[in-house]
Parts: C-alpha cells; sequence; structure tokens
C-alpha cells in the first residue's frame, strides 16, 4: 500500500525512511497548506535523516512555499529528531506541548488554534501514548492527525511514559468527537490513512478491553507478573519484541491496581453505616433537607477528553501483523 504522496486536500504525507517493525513503514510527516498559499506548515519532522528533511523542504519549494511553522504531535525521537535541523533549513520556530521540545517563544496547548498556511488546525490534546501527545483537528478537510494515538494499523503500546488509564479515557473522548465532528479520516504518525475514523475508535475501545479481560483472567489463573502474563496472552509475538509485549502488560497492570487502590480508598472514606445514623439523628430536619438540596444541585464532574497516551522511542508503535505486538 502506497503512503507516501496520501493524505486530505490540504494535507500531504512525506514518508520518512524509517521503517521497522514498530514504525511500520516509517515516520509519516505532514505537509499542510492551502491552495495558492505560499506559506506551508510541517507537522512530525520525524527521524533526523538530512535526505527526507531536505525532500520536505523541497515538496513545499516546489509548490512555491517556504515551511513557517513546525509543529510536534508530540516528542518522541521518531517523531521529533529531526525538528532542529529543519527549523535550521527553514528558519521556522518548533511549537510542541513539551517546553523541551520547541524551539520558540509559542508552545502547543489544548484548545490553542494554529492560523497559518491558508489553514486552522485546532489543538487537541490527548495524552495516553505519551504525556505530552497531541492531536490536530483539520476542519475544513474533516481530517484528525493524531500522531501515535491512533495508527493506520494495528493499535498503540503503553510504556514506561504511558497511562492506560490516561488512553481509555483519550479514546472516548476522541470516538465523541468523531460522531459529532463530521470526522471523514484520520491522519496517522504510522501507516496508511484511516477513512473510518468513528469504526476505528470503537475498535481500539473495544481492543482494550479485551486485553484487559485477559489480564484479569490470566491473574484468576495465578500469574503474578508481567512476564508470566505476557507469555499467557501473546503466543505469537517475535522474540525481538516481546519486551514490548511486557510493557503493554506492565501498563495495563499498573491500571488495574489504579482501579483497586481507588476502590480501597472510596471504601476508607465512607463512615460505619452506624456512624451515618448516629450523625442524621442528630440533625435537625431543616439541616438534612438544606443538605440534600445542595448535594442535588451540584453537577457532575465532567470526563476529562484530554488524557491520552505516552510511548517512548524506547517503546515505540505498535504493528498490525501477526507476528508483532498488538497491546
Amino acid at each position: 500500500m502506497t503512503i507516501d504522496g496520501t493524505g486530505s486536500r490540504l494535507a500531504t504525507c512525506v514518508l520518512a525512511p524509517n521503517p521497522s517493525p514498530m514504525t511500520l513503514d516509517g515516520t509519516n510527516t505532514w505537509l499542510i497548506a492551502a491552495p495558492g498559499s505560499s506559506s506551508a506548515l510541517v507537522v512530525d519532522p520525524g527521524p533526523g535523516d538530512e535526505g527526507h528533511l531536505r525532500r520536505i523542504t523541497a515538496q513545499a519549494s516546489a509548490a512555491g512555499r517556504r515551511v513557517t511553522q513546525i509543529l510536534l504531535t508530540h516528542g518522541h525521537s521518531d517523531h521529533s529528531a529531526g525538528a532542529r535541523r529543519l527549523a535550521d533549513l527553514t528558519g521556522a520556530p518548533v511549537r510542541a506541548a513539551d517546553p523541551a521540545h520547541r524551539l520558540g517563544s509559542e508552545g502547543l496547548l489544548d484548545g490553542d488554534v494554529v492560523t497559518a498556511a491558508g489553514c486552522e488546525l485546532r489543538v487537541i490534546g490527548t495524552p495516553g501514548h505519551s504525556a505530552d501527545s497531541l492531536s490536530l483537528l483539520l476542519p475544513e478537510d474533516g481530517a484528525l492527525l493524531t500522531g501515535d494515538t491512533v495508527l493506520g494499523r494495528g493499535t498503540t503500546v503503553i510504556a514506561r511514559d504511558g497511562s492506560l488509564g490516561d488512553y481509555l479515557r483519550t479514546l472516548d473522548a476522541l470516538k465523541a468527537l468523531a460522531d459529532t465532528a463530521a470526522l471523514r479520516v484520520l491522519l496517522p504518525g504510522h501507516g496508511p490513512v484511516v477513512l473510518d475514523p468513528a469504526g476505528t475508535l470503537e475498535y481500539y475501545i473495544g481492543h482494550r478491553g479485551e486485553r484487559l479481560g485477559q489480564v484479569r483472567a490470566a491473574l484468576a489463573a495465578g500469574d503474578t507478573t508481567a512476564a508470566e502474563i505476557a507469555d499467557r496472552i501473546y503466543t505469537d509475538v517475535e522474540p525481538a519484541l516481546r519486551r514490548f509485549a511486557e510493557l503493554s502488560v506492565q501498563a495495563q497492570l499498573d491500571y488495574l491496581a489504579s482501579l483497586d487502590l481507588a476502590g480501597r480508598r472510596r471504601t476508607a472514606a465512607t463512615p460505619p453505616a452506624g456512624d451515618q445514623r448516629a450523625r442524621l439523628r442528630s440533625r435537625s430536619a431543616s439541616m438534612i433537607s438544606t443538605d440534600l438540596a445542595e448535594m442535588c444541585s451540584q453537577p457532575r464532574a465532567a470526563k476529562s477528553a484530554s488524557a491520552l497516551l505516552t510511548v517512548s522511542l524506547d517503546a515505540p508503535t505498535s504493528c498490525a501483523s501477526s507476528s508483532c505486538v498488538r497491546s
């Protein structure tokens, strides 16, 4: 399947030459510009490969454009290592959520709107694959640039800097966005474009639920370590990818442990029934009415839409073949 040169009306993929089992065909660098614009945006310059970076600038120049901004969906090196060199070649600033990856005074935060190259990109915080992960909504195309949050094939591995709890909340938020924002395509950081955003996100959510069920079953069967559980549920993983399977299992164990801790805290914070009855008897009827009225008037806490997941280059993205880690 051809990936280089694909995209949407305003976004074109420039595929980096760094294919691997974990980066799939390579990193997708996105060159974004409206027809007739004299400038262009670059999203995720990719690795520090001189030929790739010069190819980006050459494609922009061939269309009569100059790269004026460089944006990062997150700071993992397969997406960001070429940013400083591309900034040297173009004079463009680098904007990112993590200040450590910025070149210039401006960052990227959830809710920001980037207006350049005749385009508007809306920044959506999507931590989970990494704490600094962002997605970029291109409303005119009905397109969402997802970085490593959603891939063109397979699913994303959650590693040491990741959080499954954050990732699950992010997937829920993106699914809601897909249902309401007329998304027509996802432009991922690896793999081909995704033409069914809602269906793909529904699959991701279901897949995570299935994996958690498998981990719970392994624990019930007596497995106690990530290695033991990986042996049980990742039976077709190549030896070279084995550690990524264990990292994925560890992320799920951490998530389940956090749920158990939260449950124990709620239990500890709940007074015994006898104490509750004694306090209630000490209140007057008017005080009870006031308390109930106040309780009923409190709004429910909004579900976080900003939580997504991290995977460092030490544990890059996943792949789709049966021999690769599907987290």
